[in-house]
C-alpha cells in the first residue's frame, strides 16, 4: 500500500471511530490527524475537505453494514425461503452494530446533524433505499414484497433509532424478531 493510501485509510479509520463516538460536527480536523498519527496535510492530501471524509465515513460504514450482509446471505442453507433471507438484513444490522459501542446507527446519527440539502444526507438515504432494496430482493417471490419491504425497513430503522436512544441493540433484536412474525419466520 502506498504512503499515500496508508494515510488516507489511518485518516478514515480515525475520523470513523470519532464520528461514531462523538458525532460529525464535535470532531475537529486536528482530532482526527492526531488520532490517525498523520500531519494535517495528509488530511488535504486526500480529503479537499472534511465534507469529502464524512463522506468516506458514511461509505465505509454502509460497506461494512453490506460485508456482513452478504457473509450472511452466503451462509443460508440453499432453500432458504425469502423470509430467511430477509432476516439476514436485520441481523447484518445487530452484528455490525455490535462492532462498537452502540450509539445507534452511525448513518442517521450524522444525517441528524447535517443540515436539509447537505449531500451527505443524500448519500444516506441512497444507503437506506439500498437496504430497502435488500429487503425487497430477498422477499421478491412474494406478491407483497414491495409493501412488505418497506414495512420492514421502517420496523428496522425505528428499533435502530430506539436502540440508539437506550444505547442498547434490544429494540433491534426485539424488531428481529416481529420481522420473523411477518415474514413467516416465526
Amino acid at each position: 500500500m502506498s504512503a499515500r493510501g496508508t494515510a488516507r485509510t489511518k485518516l478514515v479509520a480515525a475520523a470513523s471511530a470519532r464520528f461514531y463516538a462523538q458525532g460529525v460536527a464535535a470532531t475537529g480536523i486536528d482530532v482526527i490527524t492526531a488520532d490517525a498519527g498523520v500531519a494535517k496535510m495528509s488530511l488535504y492530501n486526500n480529503f479537499g475537505s472534511k465534507a469529502e471524509l464524512v463522506a468516506a465515513y458514511l461509505d465505509g460504514r454502509q460497506q461494512g453494514f453490506l460485508d456482513v450482509h452478504r457473509r450472511l446471505v452466503a451462509a443460508l442453507p440453499g432453500d432458504a425461503g425469502p423470509g430467511a433471507r430477509a432476516l439476514t438484513v436485520f441481523d447484518a444490522y445487530v452484528e455490525h452494530a455490535e462492532e462498537a459501542d452502540f450509539r445507534g446507527c452511525g448513518l442517521l446519527n450524522a444525517a441528524g446533524e447535517l443540515p436539509a440539502g447537505d449531500p451527505g444526507r443524500t448519500q444516506v438515504a441512497g444507503h437506506k433505499a439500498e437496504v430497502e432494496r435488500l429487503l425487497h430482493e430477498a422477499l421478491a417471490p412474494r406478491e407483497d414484497a414491495g409493501a412488505l419491504a418497506e414495512h420492514l425497513a421502517l420496523l428496522l430503522e425505528g428499533a435502530m433509532v430506539r436502540g440508539g436512544l437506550e444505547g442498547d441493540l434490544d429494540r433491534v433484536r426485539r424488531a428481529r424478531a416481529i420481522a420473523a412474525g411477518l415474514v413467516g419466520e416465526g
